[in-house]
Protein backbone atom coordinates (compact mmCIF):
# COMPACT_ATOMS: atom_id res chain seq x y z
CA UNK A 1 0.00 0.00 0.00
CA UNK A 2 2.41 2.69 -1.35
CA UNK A 3 -0.03 5.54 -0.63
CA UNK A 4 -0.79 5.08 2.80
CA UNK A 5 0.89 6.41 5.54
CA UNK A 6 0.09 4.98 9.09
CA UNK A 7 0.87 7.67 11.79
CA UNK A 8 2.40 5.60 14.46
CA UNK A 9 2.69 7.36 18.17
CA UNK A 10 2.28 6.18 21.33
CA UNK A 11 -0.17 9.27 22.03
CA UNK A 12 -2.45 8.65 19.12
CA UNK A 13 -2.77 4.65 20.16
CA UNK A 14 -3.49 6.05 24.11
CA UNK A 15 -6.32 8.19 22.87
CA UNK A 16 -7.25 5.80 20.08
CA UNK A 17 -7.57 3.20 22.58
CA UNK A 18 -10.08 5.41 24.33
CA UNK A 19 -11.89 6.38 21.21
CA UNK A 20 -12.74 2.70 20.56
CA UNK A 21 -13.96 2.24 23.91
CA UNK A 22 -17.96 1.54 23.85
CA UNK A 23 -18.68 3.48 26.97
CA UNK A 24 -16.43 6.75 25.95
CA UNK A 25 -19.31 9.48 26.31
CA UNK A 26 -20.31 12.05 23.59
CA UNK A 27 -18.19 15.06 25.22
CA UNK A 28 -14.55 12.95 25.87
CA UNK A 29 -14.96 11.30 22.21
CA UNK A 30 -15.24 14.73 20.58
CA UNK A 31 -11.97 15.86 22.69
CA UNK A 32 -10.10 12.93 21.90
CA UNK A 33 -11.09 13.16 17.87
CA UNK A 34 -10.10 16.79 18.03
CA UNK A 35 -6.68 15.56 20.07
CA UNK A 36 -6.16 12.58 17.45
CA UNK A 37 -6.61 15.15 14.73
CA UNK A 38 -4.38 18.05 16.40
CA UNK A 39 -1.69 15.04 16.37
CA UNK A 40 -1.95 13.66 12.99
CA UNK A 41 -1.93 17.60 11.46
CA UNK A 42 1.68 17.14 12.00
CA UNK A 43 2.75 14.18 9.69
CA UNK A 44 -0.14 15.19 7.07
CA UNK A 45 0.92 18.99 6.69
CA UNK A 46 4.80 17.86 6.10
CA UNK A 47 4.81 18.83 2.49
CA UNK A 48 2.70 21.76 2.50
CA UNK A 49 4.89 24.92 0.92
CA UNK A 50 6.65 28.09 2.54
CA UNK A 51 7.44 30.53 1.79
CA UNK A 52 11.02 32.50 2.54
CA UNK A 53 10.70 35.57 4.72
CA UNK A 54 13.10 37.75 6.27
CA UNK A 55 13.20 38.22 9.86
CA UNK A 56 14.45 40.29 12.70
CA UNK A 57 15.75 38.51 16.10
CA UNK A 58 16.85 40.52 19.15
CA UNK A 59 20.33 39.31 17.78
CA UNK A 60 20.83 39.85 14.09
CA UNK A 61 18.94 39.31 10.76
CA UNK A 62 18.26 35.99 9.29
CA UNK A 63 15.88 33.79 6.85
CA UNK A 64 12.58 32.35 8.01
CA UNK A 65 9.52 30.51 6.65
CA UNK A 66 6.00 30.95 6.55
CA UNK A 67 3.09 29.16 6.03
CA UNK A 68 0.79 31.12 3.57
CA UNK A 69 -2.67 31.35 4.68
CA UNK A 70 -3.51 30.71 0.93
CA UNK A 71 -1.54 27.64 0.76
CA UNK A 72 -3.97 25.01 2.38
CA UNK A 73 -7.40 23.86 2.50
CA UNK A 74 -9.21 21.55 5.00
CA UNK A 75 -11.83 20.38 3.59
CA UNK A 76 -14.31 17.89 6.04
CA UNK A 77 -16.69 15.04 4.42
CA UNK A 78 -19.77 16.05 6.09
CA UNK A 79 -20.58 15.39 9.05
CA UNK A 80 -17.93 13.45 10.82
CA UNK A 81 -15.67 15.05 9.43
CA UNK A 82 -16.65 18.25 10.81
CA UNK A 83 -15.62 16.41 14.40
CA UNK A 84 -11.50 16.93 12.96
CA UNK A 85 -11.84 20.48 12.01
CA UNK A 86 -11.09 22.29 15.46
CA UNK A 87 -8.17 20.03 16.04
CA UNK A 88 -6.58 20.42 12.58
CA UNK A 89 -7.24 24.02 12.61
CA UNK A 90 -5.16 24.42 16.04
CA UNK A 91 -2.40 23.41 13.98
CA UNK A 92 -3.02 25.35 11.01
CA UNK A 93 -5.16 28.11 12.06
CA UNK A 94 -4.75 29.72 8.83
CA UNK A 95 -6.42 27.43 6.40
CA UNK A 96 -9.33 27.70 4.11
CA UNK A 97 -12.23 25.32 5.15
CA UNK A 98 -14.56 24.33 2.61
CA UNK A 99 -17.52 21.21 3.18
CA UNK A 100 -18.32 18.47 1.22
CA UNK A 101 -21.84 16.85 2.28
CA UNK A 102 -22.19 12.93 1.41
CA UNK A 103 -24.37 10.19 2.57
CA UNK A 104 -24.09 6.35 2.07
CA UNK A 105 -26.68 4.61 0.59
CA UNK A 106 -27.75 1.93 2.79
CA UNK A 107 -28.48 -0.65 -0.32
CA UNK A 108 -25.80 0.10 -2.58
CA UNK A 109 -22.96 1.60 -0.06
CA UNK A 110 -22.74 4.73 -2.77
CA UNK A 111 -21.37 7.65 -1.88
CA UNK A 112 -24.42 10.67 -3.11
CA UNK A 113 -23.55 14.22 -3.03
CA UNK A 114 -26.13 16.79 -1.41
CA UNK A 115 -23.87 19.71 -0.31
CA UNK A 116 -20.86 21.41 -1.82
CA UNK A 117 -18.66 24.53 -0.87
CA UNK A 118 -15.07 25.08 -1.49
CA UNK A 119 -12.84 27.81 -1.32
CA UNK A 120 -11.88 29.22 -4.33
CA UNK A 121 -8.43 29.19 -6.44
CA UNK A 122 -8.45 25.26 -5.38
CA UNK A 123 -5.82 24.55 -7.70
CA UNK A 124 -3.21 26.36 -5.83
CA UNK A 125 -3.68 24.72 -2.26
CA UNK A 126 -2.55 22.32 -0.47
CA UNK A 127 -5.55 20.14 -0.27
CA UNK A 128 -6.31 17.85 3.44
CA UNK A 129 -9.46 16.06 2.83
CA UNK A 130 -10.87 14.69 6.06
CA UNK A 131 -13.18 12.35 7.54
CA UNK A 132 -12.53 10.09 10.77
CA UNK A 133 -13.61 6.89 8.84
CA UNK A 134 -11.61 5.18 5.37
CA UNK A 135 -14.15 1.94 4.93
CA UNK A 136 -15.64 1.17 1.51
CA UNK A 137 -13.85 4.28 0.52
CA UNK A 138 -16.62 5.28 -1.83
CA UNK A 139 -17.12 8.41 0.16
CA UNK A 140 -13.52 9.69 0.24
CA UNK A 141 -13.05 8.58 -3.99
CA UNK A 142 -16.27 10.38 -4.76
CA UNK A 143 -15.10 13.32 -2.48
CA UNK A 144 -11.62 13.43 -4.41
CA UNK A 145 -13.54 13.39 -7.67
CA UNK A 146 -15.31 16.91 -6.68
CA UNK A 147 -12.20 18.23 -5.62
CA UNK A 148 -10.64 17.48 -8.82
CA UNK A 149 -13.47 18.32 -10.67
CA UNK A 150 -13.12 22.13 -8.71
CA UNK A 151 -9.34 22.00 -9.60
CA UNK A 152 -7.43 20.72 -6.76
CA UNK A 153 -4.45 19.03 -8.10
CA UNK A 154 -2.60 18.11 -4.69
CA UNK A 155 -4.53 16.05 -2.08
CA UNK A 156 -4.27 14.24 1.01
CA UNK A 157 -6.66 12.20 3.35
CA UNK A 158 -6.75 12.60 6.69
CA UNK A 159 -8.26 9.93 8.59
CA UNK A 160 -8.32 8.21 12.13
CA UNK A 161 -9.15 4.32 11.25
CA UNK A 162 -8.56 2.34 8.07
CA UNK A 163 -10.15 -0.31 6.53
CA UNK A 164 -7.89 -2.13 3.55
CA UNK A 165 -10.54 -2.35 1.51
CA UNK A 166 -11.22 1.42 1.70
CA UNK A 167 -7.66 2.13 0.90
CA UNK A 168 -8.10 -0.62 -1.90
CA UNK A 169 -10.73 1.63 -3.46
CA UNK A 170 -8.42 5.00 -2.75
CA UNK A 171 -5.66 3.18 -4.45
CA UNK A 172 -7.42 1.85 -7.53
CA UNK A 173 -9.24 5.55 -8.34
CA UNK A 174 -7.01 8.02 -6.77
CA UNK A 175 -3.46 6.44 -6.36
CA UNK A 176 -1.97 10.13 -6.61
CA UNK A 177 -3.68 10.67 -3.20
CA UNK A 178 -1.54 9.82 0.04
CA UNK A 179 -3.98 8.18 2.80
CA UNK A 180 -2.89 8.83 6.71
CA UNK A 181 -4.23 7.07 9.03
CA UNK A 182 -3.82 6.37 12.76
CA UNK A 183 -4.91 2.50 12.18
CA UNK A 184 -5.04 0.75 9.33
CA UNK A 185 -7.75 -2.05 11.27
CA UNK A 186 -8.74 -5.94 10.19
CA UNK A 187 -11.57 -5.51 7.52
CA UNK A 188 -15.60 -4.50 6.85
CA UNK A 189 -18.79 -6.54 7.62
CA UNK A 190 -21.30 -7.26 6.01
CA UNK A 191 -22.82 -3.77 6.69
CA UNK A 192 -19.66 -1.84 5.99
CA UNK A 193 -18.61 -1.08 9.34
CA UNK A 194 -15.15 -1.54 9.98
CA UNK A 195 -13.69 -4.13 12.89
CA UNK A 196 -12.88 -3.60 14.97
CA UNK A 197 -13.24 -0.19 14.33
CA UNK A 198 -15.03 2.41 16.80
CA UNK A 199 -18.41 2.03 15.73
CA UNK A 200 -20.37 4.99 13.33
CA UNK A 201 -17.72 8.07 14.56
CA UNK A 202 -20.77 10.55 13.55
CA UNK A 203 -23.50 9.36 16.03
CA UNK A 204 -20.60 9.12 18.89
CA UNK A 205 -19.42 12.71 17.81
CA UNK A 206 -22.85 14.23 17.83
CA UNK A 207 -24.50 11.98 20.20
CA UNK A 208 -27.59 10.80 17.72
CA UNK A 209 -27.44 7.44 19.05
Amino acid sequence: MSNLVVVNHPLIKHKLTHLRNKNTDPKLFRELVNEVASLMAYEVTREIPVIPVDVETPLMPTRGYIVSPESIALVPILRAGLGMIDGMMRIVPMARVGHIGLYRDPKTLQAIEYYCKLPERLAEKFVILVDPMLATGHSSAAAVDILKKHGATKIVLNCIIAAPEGVEVMQEKHPDVDVYTASLDTRLNEKGYIIPGLGDAGDRIFGTK
